[in-house]
């Protein structure tokens, strides 16, 4: 302990060798010592001397501190200890490269430190194991040792991380540690890791990585939160830039939803700290990023389409149209919204509706325009106005056509109480301020981009100059500008503007030219020998004049194409005009405005070009120099090519469209084919049921009349028929008859019994009064009574007779009734069944009848494929596939049958 303490303490009054020496001795004990303590003490030691001794140190320890950290980890010390100071070995900390002789020395250890260290790839794999401890001396230093190693030496790496079983995935599980001191160096260690590696950024962005980082940005106050919210946007961008993949998975995982809520930054009171100004500037970039005019059109196309319906170019709106925010954030706002909505129709419809909040309420485009002609407002500022209302005409015919009819004289508010967006880009066009001029002139010219409506439309414009004189046009306005010679800013802009409108207009060309001041002035600006700043003005004014001639319809005599041909080779000269021509493309500041659509210069001197200008100069520059070197026979030649090809186009046009209508009538005969062919064999289904619920009521009839003769076996005691040729007319007759021999029996007994009743009475009458004798009462009572006897007797027994025959008549009369209603049933039903075989005979005939004139239709149908060349099947093998049908059927009734 002694001698660590002479080593910690008064390491400065010794000569630096007794130091190199301290740490050999240092070594050697970590290298020989048995005891953990000792070794823990020793690599304390080092760690100590790292700093201020980093090349001793990393010479002679390295390899040392390798062994402990692959020997000892189950002591969480000296692990720690390990890693502190091989992270002092190999980083570039600032404080030390003050210390340093150069920066250049420093950076150049480390990364030769960091190029032992990562020779035996086992060393990074070992980092990576041992970030999976949970104790934080390990895992932080652990942390921000593999950081440094990713600055030192990124790809190499990147790579080793790459090979390793699970080297991305365990990294990843920084993210969810609890320590927010771990998991912010672990958003520091994943930047470095995804830097400039698509296939690493894949992996952890499919490793659950955009939720993570969206919850701790939402945890953190979104933008209002610190540095770690900063840090989650950078590996964002790192993710999503360039990366096709992660951001259609991004769209895909509805993450753009959830960025609406960054920019709900508070009313106009709030405070804008410089963190927060910084977050809500990689916010926007952010979103930029899924919808860059260089991401695939599909991909932007379909972010441009969730931001709308999600809500976040509303509230991208909200922040543009605030107040006091901040200039920079402003700026971003209006680049970021540019791209959200170019060449996109629903975004550039809802950014037109977007009022600003003032009274009376002005649409945002004017508001923007209003700064971007003013020249008191920021450069980068007019620069991301002119991006915005380029995006909202790109693509955007509706746009174009809006702000050109606020240029026409139908349109313009007589009052002046409102300032329409035409009259500020006639305003700007116009003023003083060069920028201005420039400004509005390619505004104007996006105005008319691929649109030939709205550059004939133009041309309608006039414009009043001064008071008493008459309105001249703004082409004519534009040309005597140009000819003034004002700066050269403004002649660049306005010769953009001119050539974008001549350009595909013969109707323009001819405007031009009827002003007989503008072949004359162009040919004398190509014509002068004139310095370098005015080569790019000359170069326009041979594109503008090579422009008049190759969409020149020679309906001005004086300046048909050979004419102005001949003005340029005695006036100019071809070579001397084609070497004018080149300029343009050979300016130093055209190849840096063809690279990406936003207008981004670093001061207003270097805005010359515009993109969409640029892609119209390389796709005229060949053509002009071609129609310049013809002669007036090759143009003919051409002229008559031209007619030829439009003849053959028509006459091809034509053919297309018989051929168009021929092919759909031919669509139409075949669906008719297949309809009837539908109907046909609908037809045959049709008549095949009938046929077989004909069968079906036959099997029905014949069961049913066997049934009814069972039923008159069994009763047996009545003959009366239970089915329609079963009823004998006789025995009808015959109960009939003994019924109404009943009925006499029975009238015959009743009178009878009313003769005896009759008799009763009268005896009871002739009964003696009392008082007669009893001999001669005596023998005349018992003769009565047995008289009296006798007839009650009788009279019972004929009522009893009466009583069974009385039943007996009413059992035959409901037998009787009974049989009749079967009867009645019976004759209906032969009766339904013979007007069902009637009308399936007359459905039958008729099916016939249409199935012939089917026939003779589709073989009317067949005629007419084959007129068109169709092939068609021949009749015989249709006869032979419908035999074999009819077959099937056949066979299929038959089975029926026997089932049945």
């Amino acid at each position: 302990m002694n001698f660590l303490r002479g080593v910690m303490g008064g390491q400065s009054t010794g000569p630096q060798h007794t130091e190199a020496e301290t740490i050999q001795k240092l070594c050697d004990r970590v290298a020989s010592s048995t005891l953990l303590d000792d070794r823990r003490n020793a690599v304390r030691a080092l760690k100590s001397l790292s700093k201020k001794y980093r090349l001793e140190v990393g010479i002679q320890a390295m390899e040392h501190l390798i062994h402990v950290l692959q020997t000892d980890r189950s002591d969480s010390e000296i692990i720690g200890y390990a890693l502190d100071t091989l992270y002092n070995i190999i980083s570039n900390d600032e404080e030390e490269e003050i210390e340093e002789n150069s920066t250049r020395q420093s950076e150049d250890l480390g990364s030769q430190f960091t190029e032992i260290f990562i020779k035996q790839q086992e060393n990074v794999t070992l980092l990576l194991s041992l970030l999976e401890e949970f104790d934080f001396h390990v895992r932080w230093p652990g942390v921000k040792l593999l950081t440094s190693l990713l600055k030192q030496l990124g790809p190499q790496v990147q790579q080793i991380i790459l090979v390793s079983p699970m080297g991305v995935s365990r990294l990843m599980d920084l993210l969810a540690d609890s320590r927010e001191v771990i998991r912010n160096d672990g958003v520091l260690l994943l930047q470095a890791l995804t830097r400039s590696n698509g296939a690493i950024q894949k992996i952890v962005a499919f490793e659950n990585a955009f939720e993570r980082l969206l919850d701790i940005i939402t945890e953190e106050g979104n933008s209002d939160g610190g540095i770690v919210v900063e840090d989650c946007l950078l590996l964002l961008q790192n993710l999503l830039k360039n990366n096709n993949s992660n951001q259609n998975f991004f769209k895909e995982g509805s993450y753009i939803q959830r960025m609406k809520p960054w920019f709900e930054v508070g009313d106009e009171n709030s405070v804008w700290s410089a963190q927060k100004v910084t977050n809500l500037h990689l916010m926007l970039q952010l979103v930029r990023v899924l919808v860059s005019p260089t991401n695939p059109p599909g991909a932007t196309s379909s972010c441009q389409k969730a931001m709308f319906q999600c809500g976040l170019l509303q509230q991208l709106c909200t922040i543009l149209m605030a107040t006091g925010v901040p200039a920079d954030i402003l700026t971003e706002t209006i680049n970021t919204v540019s791209e959200v909505i170019r060449g996109c129709q629903v975004n550039q419809d809802y950014f037109a509706s977007v009022n600003a909040p003032s009274n009376p309420p002005r649409p945002a485009i004017v508001v923007l325009l209003m700064s971007m002609v003013n020249e008191r407002q920021p450069f980068v500022l007019r620069c991301a106005v002119l991006y915005c209302f380029q995006c909202f005409l790109y693509k955007n015919q509706k746009g174009q056509g809006e702000i050109v009819s606020t240029l026409l004289p139908s349109t313009i508010d007589a009052t002046g109480n409102s300032v329409s967006a035409g009259q500020l880009l006639c305003g700007g066009l116009f003023s003083a301020d060069s920028l201005s001029n420039w400004c509005a002139a390619v505004a104007l010219a996006h105005a008319l981009q691929e649109n030939a409506t709205q550059k004939e439309q133009l041309l309608r414009v006039q414009l009043a100059t001064n008071i008493g004189n008459p309105p001249v046009s703004l082409l004519q306005q534009c040309t005597d500008i140009l000819s003034q010679g004002s700066k050269i800013q403004t002649r660049v802009g306005l010769l953009i503007l001119l050539c974008t409108w001549l350009s595909n207009c013969p109707i323009a060309v001819t405007h031009f030219l009827h002003n007989s001041a503008n072949v004359p002035f162009l040919t004398g600006q190509i014509a002068e020998n004139l310095g370098e700043e005015e080569q790019l003005v000359q170069g326009l004014c041979a594109l503008l004049l090579g422009i008049s001639i190759y969409f020149n319809d020679n309906s001005l005599e004086s300046y048909m194409k050979e004419k102005l041909k001949q003005i340029i080779e005695k006036r100019i000269g071809k070579e001397n005009f084609i070497e004018k021509l080149g300029f343009i493309s050979k300016h130093e500041l055209y190849s840096r405005a063809s690279q990406k659509p936003q207008p981004n210069f670093p001061s207003p001197e270097y805005m010359i070009f515009d993109h969409e200008f640029t892609k119209l100069v390389k796709e005229l520059e060949g053509v002009i120099t071609k129609a310049i070197y013809k002669s007036s026979e090759e143009d003919k030649k051409e002229e008559e090519v031209k007619k030829t090809l439009e003849h053959h186009d028509s006459i091809v046009t034509h053919y297309k469209n018989v051929i168009r209508e021929q092919d759909l009538q031919l669509e139409e005969l075949k669906q008719q084919i297949s309809t009837l062919k539908c109907q046909n064999e609908q037809l045959q289904t049709a008549v095949t049921q009938q046929a077989s619920q004909i069968q079906q009521h036959k099997d029905q009839y014949n069961v049913l009349k066997a049934q009814l003769g069972k039923d008159n076996e069994h009763q047996g005691s009545h003959s009366v028929g239970a089915q329609m040729n079963g009823i004998q007319p006789e025995e009808i007759g015959r109960l009939r008859e003994e019924i109404e021999e009943l009925k006499s029996n029975q009238e015959l007994l009743q009178s009878q019994l009313a003769e005896k009743d009759s008799l009763i009475e009268n005896l009871a009458k002739s009964v003696p009064v009392p008082g007669e004798s009893e001999t001669i009462i005596a023998p005349k009572t018992t003769d009565v009574e047995g008289r009296l006897l006798a007839l009650l007797q009788e009279t019972k027994e004929l009522k009893n007779e009466i009583k069974a025959l009385s039943e007996e008549r009413t059992a035959i009369k409901e037998q009787l009734d009974s049989s009749n209603s079967t009867i009645a049933i019976l004759q209906n039903e032969r009766n339904k069944l013979e007007m069902d075989i009637t009308d399936s005979k007359k459905e039958q005939d008729d099916l016939l009848v249409l199935l012939a004139d089917q026939d003779q239709k589709i073989f009317s149908l067949k005629n007419k494929l084959k007129e068109l060349g169709h092939p068609v099947e021949e009749e015989d093998e249709l006869e032979s596939g419908d035999q074999d049908d009819e077959d099937d059927e056949d066979e299929d009734g038959g089975k029926d049958q026997d089932h049945i």
